[in-house]
């Protein structure tokens, strides 16, 4: 088959002097034009996967909540004796290294029949380290709000660092988790770090939010950082789970060790949180004070607001330490103000017989019903808290409201708010013992090659515990407990519950505690009907039956 063939026919010179300015003009016109934007790539980020849970069994139903180690991702490491062997402080201690199967019952009351349950693994020095003194470059950070013992935290860190195991590089990240991309570090030394515990505050800066993983990581692998020590509250915490996570992917030698941080002692596992006993400490000086401007006046109301934003414990403890308190509000305990047995009745009782009363609220408190009233604007803040209504001032003027309908029943009423001067100030003797502790326990984690982990005593024993653990929910006052009975015996205030209330807060204990069903009958907390408890003017003992 041939092939076509296509013949042209000739061009007019004329016509091809046209075409070719033409196709100038065009040329020209193209070069003028400007060239279209190349197309954006799509970048997806991809967050790391959470590390698996490491879980290992025993007889008698006892399982151990382990906590991930470099040699898990990073085979064959090389380990060292640990410097302790030869320090002249340590080296006389008798039993000073933890044994590698030592393990934390997180409970210790048991039954008869009851399994081993949950354990985890003890905090301590071990007698192998996966870090030689002089290839250490530690990193501390903190974040979140201020908290009493934060820059005891950061002294005993670095104190511990150098003194227990003679690592000289360490550097401050200024800010909080913005500080790896976005701040310079600061050298921290014992020279540098020596009077910091005396002040309030941070030396390091902090800040909400800020937690780009990807950056924070690159930061760490660019400085050669292989010891980050993450000092916050929960929220935090999550964000050091993603950090850790992200480390363990790339395959980096670096342990990531959290130090729970949150005053109102609301992470979950622990004991306690550091800054906890000098908060209540504190929130002594502001009841003191309502209480002697109350008792000054006639039918004088001391009203104090205290931190607490989902927890109680503030206040709860403060009450019971006062013994000063009439009224204790708490975010876990609801409250109604009108009506039989609601608040303001009680408050106008109280007056009528003692001349004045103190009034303690978490500012957690009451925010469902102030919400209904107000209908305010869901507002979150940066770490992703939502942003509460001052339950303080909210309170004062319902009850002067209630009062001024009263006119021959005049109160005289005072509100102290301390919560940023609570924040502020330095940590007690107490919680400066406490954080030296954890400071301790979190270095010999690191050096033993542990990442991934918070550290914090459990039943007196400090452990070292998953990420996961304290993130996935928080610590509360459990209203069906002996303390909050306790409360309510010292103030006689009403319970407030319903039974929905009580059967609410008994879901709320822990998985691994068992329920323990309400005593029912002549010594039941709760009587339905009526379905509220109002106390008898006097009688405390209505308050708290079969709650000692």
């Amino acid at each position: 088959m041939e092939a076509a063939t296509v013949v042209a026919a000739p061009v007019p010179a004329a016509d091809a002097a046209a075409a070719a300015k033409a196709l100038e003009k065009k040329l020209l016109a193209l070069e003028l034009a400007p060239s279209p934007a190349p197309a954006k790539k799509r970048v997806v980020v991809v967050a790391p996967p959470p590390p698996k849970k490491k879980l290992v069994g025993g007889p008698g139903g006892y399982v151990l909540e382990d906590v991930p180690h470099l040699t898990d991702y990073i085979p064959d490491l090389p380990t060292f004796p640990n410097p302790l062997q030869s320090h002249p402080a340590y080296s006389v201690v008798k039993q000073y290294f933890v044994m590698a199967d030592d393990t934390v019952a997180k409970k210790i009351v048991v039954h008869k029949g009851s399994a081993r349950g949950t354990h985890f693994r003890r905090a301590g020095p071990r007698q192998r380290v996966y870090f030689q003194p002089d290839e250490v470059s530690a990193a501390i950070v903190t974040c979140g709000g201020l908290c009493p013992g934060l820059n005891t935290v950061i002294r005993e860190l670095v104190c511990g660092l150098h003194d227990m195991y003679g690592v000289t590089r360490v550097v401050g990240i200024e800010g909080g988790y913005r500080g790896f991309y976005a701040r310079n570090t600061v050298e921290l030394t014992p020279r540098s770090v020596n009077g910091i515990h005396k002040r309030g505050g941070t030396v390091l800066g902090t800040s909400r939010g800020g937690q780009d993983t990807a950056k924070i990581v690159d930061s760490i692998q660019d400085r050669g950082i292989n010891q980050v020590y993450i000092i916050g509250g929960d929220g935090t915490q999550k964000g050091a789970a993603t950090i850790s996570a992200e480390v363990q992917r790339r395959g980096l030698r670096c342990a990531v060790v959290g130090v729970p941080k949150t005053i109102d002692n609301d992470i979950a596992v622990i004991d306690r949180s550091f800054g906890f006993d000098t908060a209540v400490e504190e929130a002594q000086r502001a009841i003191n004070a309502a209480h002697v401007e109350a008792e000054s006046a006639e039918n004088g109301v001391g009203v104090v607001k205290l931190m607490g934003r989902n927890s109680g414990f503030i206040a709860m403890y403060a009450t019971l330490a006062s013994r000063d308190v009439d009224l204790c509000l708490i975010p876990e305990s609801p409250f109604y103000l009108d009506g039989k047995g609601g608040l303001l009745e009680f408050a106008e009782r109280r007056l009528r017989e003692n001349g004045h009363m103190v009034i303690v609220v978490a500012e957690g408190a009451g925010q469902d019903i102030i919400a209904k009233s107000m209908r305010p604007a869901d507002t979150h803040d940066a770490s992703g808290n939502k942003v509460l209504l001052d339950v303080g001032l909210w309170l004062c003027a319902k009850i002067k409201d209630h009062f001024k309908k009263k006119a021959d029943f005049p109160i005289t009423l005072k509100y102290i708010d301390p919560t940023y001067m609570i924040r502020a100030v330095p940590s007690n003797a107490s919680d400066n013992v406490y954080c030296s502790l954890l400071a301790h326990s979190a270095i010999h984690g690191a050096m033993a090659g542990y990442t991934g982990f918070t550290v914090g005593p459990v039943n007196g024993r400090h452990a070292y515990i998953p990420f996961y653990r304290i993130t996935e929910k928080q610590n509360k006052v459990v209203i069906t407990d002996r303390m909050w009975a306790r409360v309510l015996c010292s103030t006689y205030q009403p319970c407030f519950f319903s039974l929905e209330d009580v059967e609410k807060a008994a879901g709320q204990q822990d998985d691994d505690e068992p329920l323990v069903p309400l005593v029912e009958g002549e010594n039941s907390l709760v009587k339905p009907p009526p379905p509220f408890l109002s106390s008898a003017a006097g009688n405390g003992a209505a308050l708290c039956n079969g709650a000692a």
